[in-house]
């Protein structure tokens, strides 16, 4: 199974950028923006910054490697690499790619949540293993991510 980034990205208010997923039969939930690594990826940090200008729009600072947590899924062992980084600019316009081709797939609605745990453990945040860790550490993001 491919490996995937998330970014923990924090804006210039100190919030955190969450997808907000209503996805047809599913229950809503949340996550934090990131992807698949491609082939053609140079690095994980290449992958994080190609996937938030995809669903984002955005472009970020001060990249900062935050943990590997990894899970059973559909039989394997999927492993997401959290990097956390700031926020520079976003521009939905420059968001691209099949998530938002393809109607079936739901919506992917940007929120800003405040950086508190009650934020992160009242939301289905997912997958769970990232949901641990940011439950876990949100008091310390701001040190860890400068």
């Amino acid at each position: 199974m491919r490996p995937s980034v998330r970014g923990v990205l924090l804006d210039h208010d100190e919030r955190l950028i969450l997808f907000r997923r209503t996805v047809p039969g599913r229950d809503l939930y949340w996550t934090v923006p990131g992807g698949h690594v491609e082939p053609a990826d140079g690095s994980l940090e290449d992958t994080l910054h190609r996937e938030l200008l995809e669903e984002l729009g955005a472009t970020v600072r001060a990249v900062t490697p935050l943990a590997s947590v990894s899970y059973p899924c559909l039989g394997e062992v999927k492993t997401q690499h959290l990097f956390g980084c700031r926020l520079v600019s976003m521009d939905p316009a420059l968001r691209n790619g099949p998530e938002f081709d393809d109607p079936s797939r739901g919506l992917y609605e940007v929120e800003r949540v405040r950086l508190e745990q009650t934020e992160i453990t009242s939301r289905n945040l997912v997958p769970r293993a990232v949901a641990g860790y940011l439950s876990g550490s949100v008091a310390s993001l701001p040190r860890l991510i400068l």
